[in-house]
């Protein structure tokens, strides 16, 4: 599986969507993104959505989008002229400076508040209910494929700051009040909540309450 840090690259912008029946498939131009050692079947993540690369023309590539991925991301408002968010997927010698990323985003946020903070910029994005307990304050979270620290916490709502280094380099530095966001949680905390399930893991929809984490000695 391909893997990805949260530490874009580059920002491309879309040349050309083409809608299908279900799918699509987008073209993104680029401007300093080197696609020199990219191949058909290569995988770049844009705005944190892992795709593979169909089609490549100079300083530009093509992906298809399934309709599962349309219907789970912001890829399906794409637009001719939007700017993205890219990155090359992982090699062996890559040097890991955000933190594990897969590209497979769990949900869709709303940024609800933009506000200056020092010389930082402070965003207060709503996460689907579903993904709260994956959201932990200080743990990293994944915001259209930026990895990010989560300040703080209150229920299914978090911030974060965006330095002025990754406004600028970025898609982020542009956010506005109602602005759709990717978001994918930290990995590590999926792997943990199935481990915690132990054999109820092989049940169907199982979940970890204070019951069942009282009954296994994490709660007194």
């Amino acid at each position: 599986m391909p893997m990805f840090t949260g530490i874009i690259e580059t920002m491309g912008k879309v040349a050309a969507v083409e809608r299908h029946d279900v799918d699509a498939r987008v073209q993104i131009e680029n401007g300093n993104f080197d696609l020199s050692d990219v191949r058909l079947g290569d995988s770049i993540a844009i705005s944190g959505v892992c795709l593979t690369v169909v089609k490549l023309a100079g300083r530009a590539f093509a992906a298809d989008v399934s309709g599962e991925t349309l219907s789970r991301t912001t890829l399906d408002e794409l637009k001719v002229g939007d700017a993205v968010n890219l990155e090359k997927a992982l090699l062996p010698t890559t040097r890991l400076d955000g933190h594990l990323v897969s590209g497979h985003v769990d949900g869709v946020g709303i940024v609800r508040d933009r506000s200056e903070d020092g010389r930082s910029i402070r965003l207060h994005v709503d996460a689907p209910r579903e993904l709260a307990r994956y959201i932990a304050e200080k743990g990293s979270i994944c915001l259209d494929g930026v990895s990010l620290t989560v300040n703080s916490v209150n229920g299914a709502a978090f911030d974060v700051n965006i330095i002025p280094h990754t406004a600028v380099q970025t898609t982020l530095g542009d956010f506005q009040s109602g602005r759709r966001v990717n978001l994918e949680v930290d990995i590590l905390a999926r792997y943990l909540e199935r481990l915690l399930l132990g054999e109820q893991a092989a049940e169907p929809k199982p979940a970890i309450t204070r019951e069942f984490l009282a009954r296994h000695g994490f709660l007194k």
